[in-house]
């Protein structure tokens, strides 16, 4: 069995990241060594949107208090955070992919040091074109997060790979799908 591997993907806000792991977990449907983590956010779920644990403010609290986050960040004035349950996963010899944050990188490489980080680099036109379709957020706030976007510093990392999304979710989605079945 090769060496289990945690996959860290992270893009800005409109760049695919949801789209790009349903489209991986529909084409693996449990055929590889592939565990997909999901997020608790203190945001409720609605339909169509990532599949996550909508958790109040007070629960995420608790959660964290409790030490039941592996990893957990606040972005865009919500609470973000990945169960411990990937340990065990990684532990057991899966390869594991979560849905992290730029913001948040060099906090989880020191948890996990030999992570792969697959950055998701997409047109700022396409993801504001996303971001209106996505019908989450006013116009402000999808001009906000682009700008946002543009000040954060280039992503440095040992491992990093970096997956152009421009293009169509097939396009990507078979690249992704190459890196997780390599194992990184």
């Amino acid at each position: 069995m090769s060496q289990a591997t945690l996959f860290y993907l992270i893009g800005p806000s409109g760049s695919g990241k949801d789209a790009l792991l349903t489209y991986a977990r529909e084409h693996l449907r449990g055929s590889e060594n592939v565990l997909f983590s999901h997020r608790y956010i203190t945001r409720p779920s609605q339909a169509g949107e990532e599949n996550h644990i909508g958790l109040t403010q007070a629960e995420f609290d608790q959660r964290q208090q409790l030490g039941l986050f592996a990893l957990s960040w606040q972005s865009h004035q919500y609470g973000y955070g990945i169960g411990v349950e990937i340990d065990a996963w990684l532990q057991a010899g899966a390869h594991v992919v979560i849905n992290g944050s730029r913001e948040y990188l060099s906090q989880a490489s020191q948890r996990y040091p030999h992570m792969r980080v697959i950055l998701l680099e997409v047109n700022s036109d396409i993801i504001r074109q996303r971001l209106v379709e996505r019908g989450r957020e006013t116009a402000q706030e999808i001009e906000a997060r682009i700008a946002h976007n543009q000040q954060l510093p280039p992503v440095e990392h040992p491992h990093l790979y970096v997956l152009n999304n421009d293009f169509s979710l097939a396009e990507a989605g078979v690249k992704l799908l190459a890196l997780l079945k390599g194992g990184g």
